[in-house]
């Protein structure tokens, strides 16, 4: 090719668009909702928290929440977990900004059997929870995870460490604390007070709260009334994170002891 030919050919090249880069879609929240199966949950434990989750993303409330937004619209995924790397996706990234993009998420929460899995591992699942943002098409205004459980952090690696890791990310940890049965005196795996260790050691991030459920009948309720109040920023109408300059008044590594290890 000759001199003008190839100067030609250059300044054509120079002058043709790049290709659009792909852009994530601008939503109000990216939403986690990651959900305690472990063995410590029976199944009517079970279907009570999907159908609690089902339910609240059916009412006027949560669609209401979801619309007052700048944009009027949110992305949620749903993962049921127990042990270290023990997790699975349930509902990937969906957007929902209606009631019939909402019950479409429903639809596939509520299908399916749920089986109990070993142990407990908050910190393998707030890590994995963590994860999911990274190049899902969606870019919020705010990242929350919002993970429910019965009991404390008994696998894996230590929860204070993955619980700081992931808000440092700056992403929003809110809990919801099921207490439905008393701890057996018999487990160290359970505790007293799960709700306090949920504050002290679990969730984390600007306006994190827990919500403790201590009754069947306050189930559904406390979960609108969770989604309520992440959906549309409100101040919390429960239980804040304990101010991180004072000392913790849970032990957040009783549970933990060194004796459950995640797999190598």
């Amino acid at each position: 090719m000759r001199f003008p030919e190839m100067l030609i050919a250059t300044l054509v090249t120079a002058a043709a668009p790049f290709p659009a880069a792909a852009r994530d879609l601008p939503v109000d929240l990216e939403l986690i909702l990651a959900v305690d199966v472990s063995r410590s949950m029976d199944a009517d434990e079970q279907a009570l928290q999907r159908q609690g989750y089902v339910a609240a993303l059916h009412h006027p409330d949560v669609i209401a929440a979801i619309q007052s937004g700048p944009t009027g619209r949110i992305a949620i995924a749903y993962f049921e977990w127990s042990g270290y790397n023990s997790q699975t996706i349930i509902v990937p990234w969906s957007l929902v900004d209606d009631a019939e993009s909402a019950d479409a998420v429903a639809s596939r929460i509520s299908p399916g059997e749920v089986f109990g899995r070993y142990g407990t591992s908050i910190s393998g699942s707030l890590t994995f929870a963590a994860s999911l943002f990274d190049n899902n098409g969606y870019a919020g205004a705010r990242r929350t995870i919002d993970i429910s459980g019965d009991g404390p952090n008994n696998m894996g690696p230590p929860v204070l460490a993955a619980r700081d890791a992931v808000i440092a990310q700056g992403i929003t940890i809110n809990g919801l604390a099921i207490t439905l049965k008393p701890p057996r005196s018999d487990s160290s795996f359970e505790i007293d007070n799960l709700d306090d260790y949920y504050r002290d050691c679990v969730v984390g991030g600007l306006g994190a709260f827990t919500l403790p459920v201590h009754d069947v009948d306050q189930f559904e309720v406390a979960i609108r009334r969770k989604l309520v109040t992440e959906i549309a920023a409100q101040p919390p109408p429960v239980i804040l994170v304990a101010d991180r300059s004072q000392e913790a008044r849970t032990d957040c590594t009783s549970s933990e002891g060194g004796t459950v290890r995640a797999p190598r």
